[in-house]
């Protein structure tokens, strides 16, 4: 008898340890409409800059922990002796720019979900209200940047957010789905829209 052969998946090639797998396959590039979870995701991203995203990922249960599970709310009224505790934790990224930029973040989140009722209303707007189908064959095909993520950049900072350069912008917007950037040969690709290429 021949050998079955078992079928194993294509991924993004970022995806090389099992919790990057597990959020490869979960939820890298799914939209994202839950304005408590565009928040995480934001001051999270914020977090990772100038470090990995593994490193994050690893941090990220003890973050929902400390930050009252991202609440907004509650975020946008810590005071120095909460954020002197943070400084101290072991378990998030200690940088004092990225720790009292949450808080800022929140009270600016705060000001525009008033404005425009959600902040998924604002922040999905950049993309016409649907994600942008690329496709990209390689991870080197991925920008860092892109003409949205430099115009979302441009008006969160304008509007008081911290942490929000257009690098940062376009990894978010990777993660809560406004593109689909797994690259074509990923079995997600296709899942969240992307049109198989014709060879």
């Amino acid at each position: 008898m021949g050998k079955t052969k078992v079928a194993t998946k294509v991924r993004c090639a970022w995806a090389t340890n099992e919790l990057a797998v597990e959020y490869h396959d979960c939820e890298w590039g799914v939209p994202v409409h839950d304005d408590r979870s565009l928040f995480e995701f934001l001051i999270l991203e914020g977090a990772q800059a100038g470090l990995s995203w593994d490193t994050i990922l690893k941090k990220r249960p003890h973050y929902r922990k400390v930050f009252d599970r991202f609440n907004v709310k509650k975020i946008a009224k810590y005071d120095e002796k909460k954020i002197k505790a943070l400084l101290a934790d072991p378990g998030i990224v200690r940088n004092r720019l990225k720790v009292n930029s949450t808080v800022s973040n929140a009270q600016a989140f705060l000001k525009v979900q008033k404005e425009f009722g959600t902040f998924d209303a604002y922040l999905w707007d950049f993309v016409g209200g649907k994600p942008i189908q690329n496709k990209r064959r390689s991870m080197k095909d991925v920008p860092a940047t892109s003409a949205e993520s430099d115009a979302m950049s441009r008006d969160l900072k304008r509007r008081g957010f911290g942490f929000v350069g257009s690098t940062i912008c376009y990894a978010l917007m990777q993660a809560v789905g406004m593109v689909n950037d797994h690259t074509t040969d990923c079995f997600r690709f296709k899942q969240l829209g992307g049109k198989p290429i014709k060879r």
